[in-house]
């Protein structure tokens, strides 16, 4: 079980990166055929999640979403950094996902794919991913 990183650079404030065949790359050099592949953020400002892939108009309809219900900027946050919208919308969208692994490939559905979401760019980011046997 070796852990694996890809780094990227988002150019925006909020976007979703499509991961998808980095973690797949990440899998066909783990030399591991068979098991679970956990793709984990370690910000606390970007998540990861599986979603639509086919239709890009999906994601713009997630991050118009994300934003209406928690804007950039609320009276009401406390956070002294500014970026209190960034924080909540990494912890509804989650830190990790798991998928299985078969035949060094990534058992995703037809219109999957694995999104790297980023909420308080642009920045430099990494992503961890770790195959289990």
């Amino acid at each position: 079980m070796i852990l694996k990183k890809i780094e990227l650079s988002t150019l925006q404030n909020t976007e979703f990166v499509d991961i998808t065949t980095s973690v797949q790359k990440k899998i066909s050099q783990s030399e591991m055929s068979d098991g679970v592949c956990v793709v984990f953020v370690p910000h606390t400002t970007a998540g990861i999640t599986i979603n639509e892939n086919a239709d890009l108009d999906v994601v713009k309809d997630i991050l118009m979403m994300l934003d209406k219900k928690i804007p950039l900027s609320d009276s009401g946050y406390r956070h002294s950094e500014g970026n209190s919208a960034a924080h909540i919308k990494a912890s509804i969208i989650g830190s990790s996902v798991s998928v299985i692994v078969e035949n060094e490939k990534l058992q995703l559905g037809t219109w999957q794919g694995i999104y790297f979401c980023e909420f308080d760019g642009p920045r430099k980011r990494e992503i961890w991913v770790k195959i289990v046997a």
